[in-house]
């Protein structure tokens, strides 16, 4: 691989801004400083671009299988998401009913090998928990998942009790994982979506009044206390409204090891879109509901003072057509999911820096460096440090766009954010050093992303803390060759 300059730009990161030049060798950072007035290696120009690390998207959902349809497919929404700046994703491997740990990361790294765009680590989604899938979490610890998700809604599929909880939060806590929750008290949420049906009530704005935010809050209140009795760490996943972040704010203001995100549409979008005719509304179906407005600038807040540390963008993309229509008569049945990951930077940059909900060096913390450090991959991803991944935003804080489904390279047939107006794109970015977006438009191909291999939360944890021997077999998962 070639040597590389990148110079003339404004280097940030989550604590500095300052003008550089940046020197790229074997896929890496080389350098930082002044590029020698001679020299015969390439060079990019970056003149009045700032340079951030490439977003690291903790929350999406690739070709995921979902009630008899599955979400878009990783070729197409990776791509997205690289020419938006994200050059990493952590997607979440769900377990199927009897599937071991094991098993569910090979069927991920499958799916995803020569189909992505960029470089991907994995969560895994415990739906099944028995002796010996508890036992097996060391296991996959050792094979790079270092982070579990747990649901707390989706009574009769994905759903846990809380005995399932309070033991995975024992058994991570052993070998140094991050438990995330979805928090919303799914038998509650059972009950209200009944009653609705049978009152007649079946149109996409009811999908938010099954879900109120006193459910969210509940849920979010009792995954905290259970992780505490646990002495173990939780991060609660797609925080939708202020109640819920009040929570949070209270735990952490006691000492508690809690943690949360927030995506986009909780920050742009409101329930009244649910409202849209010709059942339009079920293009902002997603789980928690979009909430009323007022949560906008409570979480919003959240991220400025500290109480939500990331935000993801909780990609699980549907086309309208003919996916969302498979609960035109009926919103439970409408699937869950919205579709984001192509714009949320220049969203981000847009409605929170240029805006003055916060400083450009804690956007850069929020979608790049924080969700890094939590899920395992700093400092390799996340930052601009020697040695640290060349992975790098070439990034025009002044190009202007509108936002159309049109014009997307998502693969479904809209965009939840049509019409937005934004200010900043990523002009140029580089995976490991490679420069696979050039002037907005992808150049590269599905083959250069990687899986990487997160380490786990907890910096005391050793490898040697992990039972169980790893076999050839589970090396090649390890590595990302299975298969």
């Amino acid at each position: 691989m070639a040597k590389k300059w990148i110079r003339n730009g404004v280097v940030v990161t989550s604590s500095d801004s300052f003008r550089a030049d940046l020197q790229i060798e074997e896929g890496k950072i080389a350098a930082i400083g002044k590029m020698p007035e001679n020299t015969n290696d390439e060079v990019i120009d970056a003149s009045g671009l700032y340079i951030f690390p490439g977003a690291v998207d903790e929350h999406t959902h690739m070709s995921m299988p979902s009630n008899g349809t599955e979400t878009m497919p990783w070729e197409t929404e990776t791509i997205a998401a690289v020419v938006g700046g994200t050059t990493t994703i952590v997607d979440f491997a769900m377990q199927a009913k009897g599937s071991s740990l094991t098993d569910t990361i090979r069927k991920w790294q499958v799916r995803a090998k020569g189909n992505t765009a960029v470089d991907y680590s994995l969560h895994v989604a415990i739906t099944d928990l028995t002796d010996e899938i508890l036992e097996e979490i060391p296991t996959a610890v050792r094979l790079g998942v270092s982070t579990f998700k747990l649901f707390m809604a989706y009574k009769g599929e994905l759903m846990v009790d809380d005995s399932t909880m309070f033991r995975t939060f024992q058994k991570a806590k052993e070998v140094g994982a991050l438990v995330m929750v979805h928090a919303e008290n799914g038998d509650v949420i059972s009950h209200l979506q009944q009653q609705l049906l049978a009152e007649g009530k079946t149109e996409p704005r009811y999908h938010s009044v099954s879900r109120p935010i006193e459910i969210e809050t509940e849920a979010t209140h009792r995954a905290i206390k259970l992780a505490k009795a646990a002495g173990a760490p939780i991060f609660i996943v797609h925080v939708s409204g202020g109640e819920s972040a009040e929570e949070i704010r209270r735990a952490r203001a006691s000492g508690q090891a809690v943690f949360a995100e927030t995506c986009p549409q909780y920050l742009l979008l409101d329930e009244t879109f649910l409202g849209l005719p010709d059942f339009e509304g079920a293009k902002y179906v997603c789980s928690p509901p979009l909430r009323a407005k007022g949560n906008q600038e409570q979480l919003w807040n959240a991220l400025a003072d500290g109480t939500l540390q990331t935000i993801g963008t909780d990609h699980c993309s549907f086309n309208f057509k003919n996916q969302k229509q498979m609960g035109r008569n009926d919103f439970s049945k409408i699937p869950n999911g919205v579709n984001g990951i192509e714009n949320w930077i220049s969203l981000l940059y847009t409605y929170g820096v240029k805006a003055g909900k916060f400083s450009l060096n804690r956007f850069v913390e929020l979608v790049s460096t924080n969700p890094a450090k939590f899920m395992g991959l700093y400092p390799k991803k996340g930052t601009i440090a020697v040695g640290s991944d060349a992975d790098l935003v070439l990034f025009d804080p002044k190009e202007k766009q509108t936002i159309t489904a049109v014009n997307q390279l998502q693969g479904s047939d809209y965009n939840l954010y049509e019409g937005f107006e934004v200010q900043g794109i990523a002009r140029h970015v580089l995976l490991r050093g490679e420069v696979i977006v050039k002037n907005g438009k992808y150049v590269g191909n599905l083959s250069q992303g990687q899986y990487i291999h997160a380490q786990p939360f907890a910096a005391a944890y050793t490898l040697n803390a992990a039972k169980g021997a790893i076999t050839a077999e589970d090396k090649q998962i390890e590595t990302g060759t299975a298969l």
